[in-house]
């Protein structure tokens, strides 16, 4: 068995495999499945200050080779999360990590310094791409201007691992994960969704509710992965590669090009069991290639 633990600023995790938010739920549903405990940390679905609704149906649709969705954050807002999710799953015996989202710097720090409260969750994942109300709805992830207003207002109020979750679809991201990188980010995550459509050719009309939506799945993989390259050279907080993982080959490939370590997305929806088989064939791999320690692949691109 190889060394497998990494660390992600103070936050520890048994290996480098974790869950992306939106297709893990809150861990709870994939408990049949698989070890929950078997895991480097699991992310829960997005949790905003308020209650919210999400967009209309429908607002999922297949592509080749990956999947869009327009849920629109849905979720019952950070007070429900601490009062009724964070009892069921403060003891699960790996790093719970909860996804914070807002349409402004105000909310996003509310909403992190109510979860800062909670003694078992140890980090949180900021998610830039969410659209700024009083800037007319342009991401605060695609500008350095809009992602440090966002890191800095939530750093001043939360005190435990700062993890900012980057949007691909900027110009140079490495600029924007240095300006995070300067505003006290612990580590940065790539990449959300790119942003792209479906139309139905009879119907005459798109496939989502709201025309586009985020792609995700294997078709993203290249660019991620050429992303996490480009970013792991640009800061020295550590990476967190994500974008179409589906096997542990997907899982090394974002390890040797900067990533510390990475999330399932998309694959979960496919196989609720892909967590532990990538974690067991990067085990594999790195027994096979005389590797006693999975440090001796990060970064070797």
């Amino acid at each position: 068995m190889s060394k497998l633990q990494v660390n992600i600023g103070a936050l520890a995790l048994k290996n480098p495999v974790m869950t992306a938010s939106g297709t893990f739920g809150y861990g709870l549903e994939f408990a049949d499945f698989i070890p929950l405990d078997g895991l480097g940390g699991i992310i829960v679905k997005g949790t905003t200050l308020k209650p919210r609704e999400g967009n209309d149906y429908p607002r999922m649709a297949e592509t080749p080779q990956g999947m869009l969705n327009c849920v629109g954050l849905q979720n019952k807002g950070v007070d429900y999360f601490c009062e009724h999710i964070y009892p069921q799953i403060k003891d699960i015996d790996t790093n719970m990590i909860v996804n914070v989202s807002g349409s402004s710097p105000e909310d996003y720090a509310e909403c992190a310094a109510r979860i800062d409260a909670l003694e078992k969750i140890p980090a949180i994942e900021l998610n830039i791409s969410c659209p700024n109300v009083k800037d007319g709805g342009m991401a605060f992830g695609v500008t350095c201007a809009g992602a440090e207003s966002v890191v800095k207002a939530v750093r001043e109020r939360y005190h435990k691992t700062l993890i900012v979750k980057l949007s691909p679809n900027v110009t140079n991201i490495a600029d924007i994960a240095r300006a995070c990188e300067a505003q006290g980010a612990d580590s940065v995550s790539l990449i959300n969704t790119l942003m792209g459509m479906a139309i139905d050719i009879e119907k005459r009309k798109t496939l989502l509710s709201i025309n586009t939506g985020g792609l995700s799945g294997p078709c993203v993989k290249p660019v991620a992965l050429r992303m996490v390259w480009q970013v792991a050279k640009a800061v020295k907080i550590p990476v967190v590669g994500l974008g179409g993982i589906s096997s542990a080959t997907d899982a090394i490939e974002f390890l040797m090009a900067g990533a510390t370590a990475i999330e399932i997305g998309t694959a979960n929806f496919l196989d609720p069991a892909i967590t532990i088989k990538v974690r067991d064939g990067i085990n594999q791999w790195l027994d096979d290639h005389g590797c006693q320690d999975v440090h001796e692949i990060i970064g070797c691109i």
